[in-house]
């Protein structure tokens, strides 16, 4: 019997190894799966590379495991905002290495790995530093930059619901970059707020199937907080 279903975060994140790259859903704070970001931090593993759209929002979440120095390289399109405080000292003070990836090719990097992509050409980023060192070519008139899939060895990201056999709902904008690094890791972990029985999911609005899903862990919604949702460790008595 396919069940995957993990009775706790740590469970679930059982087995990362140290130097992984860890593909982290989530757009600023939408869909970021804070809970099994601290679990990671509890579990320690280190040296890694963690790919994200942002590099952390004040000292929580992505940024809390960039405070504890076991992230080598982050790869993300928006490394600073107002409260990237914890990033920019460790850039600056060159304990972390930082490769800036425009967004629309974040995305792709990401979904050629999940396709079996070997590379593929872009104007995004071409004429600019982001270029440097990389492969041109003009096509049809137009110059194009090749571009090589991102793989992960982990992809942790945030759902609305899921069933033992991995299968996802997300919350609208929570959606963002889940289904893509579910695709782009070798194993997905997803925090789910609820738990539907087996063929209660409709399989027409299914977003990520079960087969690019290796753990579910539930967490409980415990409050709306500034328009989003706060959540705490679902019990596990």
């Amino acid at each position: 019997m396919i069940d995957k279903i993990a009775a706790t975060v740590a469970q679930a994140l059982s087995g990362v190894e140290d130097g992984s790259t860890i593909l982290i859903g989530g757009f600023g704070t939408a869909g970021i799966p804070n809970e099994l970001i601290d679990g990671l931090i509890e579990q320690g593993a280190k040296e890694l590379t963690v790919v994200n759209n942002n590099a952390g929002n004040g000292d929580t979440g992505l940024a809390a495991l960039l405070k504890t120095g076991r992230v080598r390289k982050i790869v993300c399109s928006f490394p600073r905002q107002a409260d990237s405080h914890v990033f920019d000292a460790l850039y600056r003070s060159g304990k972390l290495e930082l490769e800036l990836v425009p967004q629309g090719n974040l995305a792709e990097r990401i979904r050629a790995a999940g396709a079996g992509i070997g590379a593929f050409f872009t104007p995004t980023g071409y004429g600019t530093e982001l270029a440097r060192g990389k492969e041109t070519r003009e096509i049809n008139g137009r110059h194009f930059v090749l571009e090589h899939p991102i793989y992960g060895d982990v992809a942790l990201i945030q759902a609305e619901r899921g069933d033992r056999w991995g299968n996802l709902l997300f919350r609208q904008a929570a959606r963002n970059f889940g289904p893509v690094m579910a695709m782009g890791a070798r194993r997905t972990i997803a925090s789910v707020h609820e738990i539907a029985e087996l063929g209660a999911l409709d399989p027409e609005a299914i977003v990520t199937p079960g087969i690019f899903v290796s753990k579910i862990v539930r967490i409980d919604r415990v409050a709306t907080v500034a328009g989003g949702f706060r959540s705490a460790l679902a019990p596990t008595d």
